[in-house]
């Protein structure tokens, strides 16, 4: 037995042969065509006999040097197609025709594939022939890149109203009490968001080198919403949660900032690698992502907050948050090409307004109305009786008037250090600081 690299040096050079004789014939052809006619015929001759020579050669070194039995049977397992020939040899014959399409189709042409299919399994006549029908689409380039370019104005337009919520809260929560009174993990999750969004939509600029700009817009206005103002209100929530530190100096607060930022980017890219993983889970996933009001519903039942959210912040976030997944799961000709889902889509929806329900109820009904009062921990009462004989102060020391203390109303308000004030003078106090104004201790909510 010959191997087969021997066989195939042996066919190469018999070819380069025929060739190059062939290659050398056609030059003396053309240059000596009229004066040496006899030795063209001649030559021509020579160069039909060699093919006839370089064939027969071919044909007895592939009966001669032929592969073992072993060696077609191992070559034939290990090649790539094995597994393709195996089960999916057939050979279709079609032909392509445009048929008529509405005009809502969009940016959509319809094509018809019509021909035979020829399968292996063959009956006792023979071949078995079937025929097949398909249906394809082609994609008009030009309102597929308008569509892209509507859909960055807005998220464009998204980011630029989100900028202007995130600035009436953080104008609603400017002091240090009401910044308390904020879930950091609730505002966390909203940044995180808008940094998948802004590296996505980077992306997509990047691999679309056409669509670069509109793209690239729509990052730069999520990176605003995330970087500037999202983590100056995270920076903001975690010193008024820290008041202790606020007075050790720079160096604390350079400490501060770095656990800060280090947990937000470690989460940003274990989320990443999360999502990467379990890609397959991606809608669960997206679910888990809208969840952001949760934290705050959890953080006011435990702290009893008051008002901590502007009613306008919880609505227009719910509905710019939306915005997005609904037009990539819920539009029928969104640039994407993602086959809608509308059971999804009105779970994601139902999901999110059920959360803003709740933190709405809570605003004007208190953070606790849903808990049974069975379960809830003894509340301060600012309103408790007091002894009239004792000797207490009867000034209010924010307003500097007196407290008459002869009235059993709702006027005045005593704190567990049992320090007397009005009780507007001292609700107005404690949306600014949670502690008393007389001893500076803290104050449990009202």
């Amino acid at each position: 037995m010959v191997s087969l690299h021997r066989k195939t040096i042996i066919y190469y050079q018999i070819h380069i042969t025929w060739f190059w004789s062939l290659f050398w014939n056609r030059i003396q052809a053309v240059t000596f065509s009229k004066k040496k006619r006899r030795h063209f015929i001649r030559n021509f001759l020579c160069s039909v006999m060699a093919i006839m020579v370089t064939l027969d050669l071919g044909v007895f070194s592939s009966q001669i040097f032929q592969e073992s039995s072993r060696d077609k049977i191992w070559k034939k397992k290990h090649s790539p197609f094995y597994e393709m020939e195996k089960n999916c040899n057939i050979e279709i014959a079609a032909q392509i025709a445009r048929v008529s399409s509405s005009s809502n189709d969009g940016a959509r042409d319809h094509y018809q594939l019509e021909g035979l299919i020829e399968s292996p399994s063959v009956d006792a006549d023979g071949d078995c022939f079937s025929p097949i029908l398909l249906n394809a689409t082609s994609v008009n380039i030009e309102v597929y890149y308008n569509k892209a370019v509507n859909y960055t104005l807005m998220v464009t337009f998204i980011s630029f109203l989100q900028v202007l919520l995130l600035i009436r809260q953080m104008e609603h929560s400017n002091t240090q009490s009401g910044a308390a009174k904020v879930s950091i993990l609730m505002i966390g999750q909203q940044a995180i968001m808008d940094a998948y969004l802004c590296l996505l939509h980077l992306t997509a600029g990047i691999l679309v080198e056409s669509l670069f700009n509109a793209f690239a817009t729509a990052a730069f206005f999520k990176f605003v919403v995330f970087s500037i103002f999202e983590m100056r209100y995270l920076l903001a929530i975690w010193k008024a949660n820290r008041p202790m530190n606020s007075g050790e100096g720079w160096e604390a607060m350079r400490r501060e900032l770095s656990v800060l930022y280090s947990r937000f980017y470690g989460i940003l890219l274990g989320g990443l690698l999360f999502m990467y993983e379990f890609h397959k889970f991606l809608r669960p996933i997206l679910l888990l992502l809208h969840s952001f009001w949760i934290p705050q519903i959890v953080t006011n039942v435990i702290r009893d907050s008051r008002k901590p959210l502007h009613p306008h912040y919880i609505l227009g976030m719910t509905l710019t948050r939306l915005a997005i997944p609904l037009y990539v799961f819920g539009c029928p000709h969104n640039f994407m090409r993602i086959e809608p889902d509308k059971n999804w889509c009105i779970c994601l929806g139902v999901f999110i307004a059920l959360q803003a329900s709740i933190l709405l109820l809570q605003h004007y009904l208190g953070s606790r109305w849903f808990i049974p009062r069975q379960i809830l921990p003894e509340k301060y009462n600012y309103y408790r009786r007091f002894d009239q004989g004792a000797n207490h102060a009867t000034d209010c020391v924010i307003c500097m008037t007196t407290i008459d203390h002869t009235q059993r109303s709702n006027n005045c308000m005593v704190t567990p250090c049992d320090h007397f004030f009005h009780s507007g003078c001292l609700q107005r106090w404690m949306d600014i600081k949670m502690e008393c104004p007389t001893c500076r201790r803290p104050l449990p909510p009202a």
